[in-house]
């Protein structure tokens, strides 16, 4: 019996770092289907000649696994010559004990001939500029805050108290009296002396802080060194926030409109445009959109019992962004995400209330990009004031019953 046909000429590519393993499935000359393998470079010349390659048969669509890195400069070459599809490695599982590239480049096109498999989501070359940008900005945000911490440790070794009177170590008081630190100082009440703002009314804490064993020749080295790479990576942060709010330009008032979500903010909003892109066209529902990203619950049913639903892996950086947007969202007053959030914590725990907040983010953040409309604040009740008052008092008198108590109801006057 032949084997349907969905693509007639295509072909597979199994990637590595210096070479490129190539198999073009193509009608034969005899009937039935033909197929040839060629092995290319990786630099940018040898791509250009897999591509003219692929173009004298005619291939009109190439799958691709995604390994590692290596598969985007193949990529980003080839997609200007035919259509690509990035494959999920996980989907291309072979038969064990023939794993060769020429057998991996064969199975791949066999499995795109046959329309066996489906392309990953790869956004276009103006939104990956926007996600390199905002993931390294979260990089250097993240390594600035363990340098910080590191700070904090350098200071309790030589017994400096300082972080148990101000806030953060970034305060202006604290970068003060820091910098007087490593230039010799070590007079606690001179020291107190650089308080500013609401903490010139605590000197006197201050100087009992600063009352430690702070050694310039050690402690001093490492707090300047400290000291200096923080400044370094607020300057690098502060050069990125500058190109990226450049490339926002031609998308208007999108991340205003997207940061009208609770707990959402400008650039929690650019990260979210960054991850998802701003065609919601590539996902026909906000249903899709929360399936690819990982934020709804997985299917794993068998014989009629259904297992386990955890949530299979999207993007990390689009779930973290989700996470810290979710936890600010809960602690927001008298909005809908806020009482939601509250309801399933309740119920069924952080963690589950946690998830079910990321899920109406993304959810809300759907509508808004394809619509281009504001946040619709639905209000703190809303949940409730879908019941009926004789639906709510059935749940709770079912409830009490639960408890073991026996419930009669009069009417109020």
């Amino acid at each position: 019996m032949d084997e349907e046909v969905f693509v007639e000429r295509c072909a597979g590519l199994d990637v590595h770092k210096r070479t490129v393993t190539a198999t073009v499935r193509y009608p034969g000359p005899r009937g039935g289907r033909a197929s040839q393998t060629r092995t290319f470079g990786t630099t940018v010349s040898q791509l250009i000649a897999l591509a003219e390659w692929l173009a004298t048969f005619g291939v009109t669509l190439v799958g691709m696994e995604s390994t590692g890195v290596y598969w985007k400069p193949v990529y980003y070459v080839l997609e200007e010559h035919v259509e690509c599809w990035l494959l999920n490695a996980r989907h291309l599982r072979n038969v064990p004990g023939r794993k060769t590239d020429v057998a991996d480049s064969a199975w791949i096109a066999r499995l795109v001939e046959q329309g066996l498999v489906r392309p990953s989501f790869v956004p276009p070359r103006h939104i990956r500029d926007l996600r390199d940008l905002t993931r390294y900005r979260r990089t250097l945000t993240q390594e600035r805050s363990r340098e910080i911490q590191r700070l904090d440790k350098v200071l309790q070794d030589a017994q400096i108290k300082l972080t148990s009177v101000v806030s953060t170590l970034q305060t202006k008081t604290a970068r003060a009296i820091l910098a007087a630190l490593v230039a010799g100082t070590e007079d606690p009440t001179v020291l107190a002396e650089l308080a500013q703002g609401s903490l010139r009314h605590r000197k006197a804490e201050l100087a009992a802080v600063m009352q430690g064993r702070f050694r310039r020749d050690h402690h001093g080295l490492l707090v300047g060194q400290i000291l200096t790479h923080v400044d370094f990576l607020d300057g690098q942060i502060a050069e990125l926030d500058d190109r990226i709010e450049e490339l926002f330009v031609p998308f208007g008032d999108l991340p205003e409109l997207v940061a009208t979500i609770p707990g959402v903010s400008v650039r929690g909003a650019q990260v979210l445009l960054a991850e998802c892109g701003t065609d919601m066209g590539r996902f026909p529902s906000a249903g899709h959109l929360a399936s690819w990203a990982g934020i709804c619950p997985g299917n794993d049913e068998s014989a009629g019992r259904t297992r386990s639903g955890k949530t299979r892996k999207g993007s990390t950086w689009l779930r973290t962004e989700l996470t810290i947007a979710a936890v600010a969202a809960a602690r927001s007053k008298g909005t809908y995400l806020a009482a939601h959030h509250a309801q399933i914590k309740a119920r069924r725990g952080y963690a589950k209330a946690v998830g079910a907040t990321r899920h109406d983010i993304l959810v809300a953040f759907w509508h808004i990009v394809t619509d281009h409309v504001a946040f619709r604040e639905l209000g703190a009740d809303w949940q409730t004031s879908r019941n009926s008052p004789e639906h709510r008092t059935r749940r709770l008198v079912r409830q009490l019953e639960q408890l073991g108590h026996t419930v009669t109801l009069e009417p109020a006057a």
